[in-house]
């Protein structure tokens, strides 16, 4: 098998794996993995807007406010306009939300602690490291655009 196989192999198994984490304890509550990162990071960042989260992301605005309706609907989050630019939605986890989003974390960073326990904190954060190197590498040398 060509190493590039190899690759992306490892990769789809590791992105399903890592889904799983995240999507079996989130359809509980009927959340996607994308919502749970957008309410993840309101969580940690209070007021966080449409644009924060596409920068950080790097997905398009109508993915990024898809997922925001579904939030707001379900009443896990709600906005308001900053008072500095009224034009600037300021997003925020509900009372809901933040037993939601505080109960899945729990949820899946016991699920990751029992595979951190299989694989070994040492050598999981090997392959963080690794992984993180190989991410900025492919950005700063743009390895994807060459072809």
């Amino acid at each position: 098998m060509p190493l590039v196989a190899k690759y992306i192999n490892a990769y789809l198994s590791t992105i399903k794996y890592l889904n799983e984490m995240v999507a079996v304890p989130a359809a509980q509550y009927d959340l996607s993995f994308e919502q749970y990162l957008i309410m993840q990071g309101i969580a940690q960042h209070d007021g966080l807007t449409l644009t924060d989260i596409v920068a950080k992301r790097q997905v398009t605005r109508a993915a990024v406010s898809r997922q925001i309706r579904m939030l707001l609907r379900k009443q896990y989050i709600w906005q308001e306009a900053d008072v500095t630019d009224r034009r600037r939605m300021l997003l925020h986890l509900t009372k809901r939300g933040q037993e939601v989003e505080r109960e899945l974390t729990d949820r899946i960073e016991c699920r990751f602690d029992s595979w951190l326990i299989s694989l070994g904190e040492e050598r999981a954060t090997e392959i963080l490291k690794y992984m993180i190197k190989f991410d900025e590498k492919a950005l700063t040398k743009n390895i994807m655009q060459h072809y």
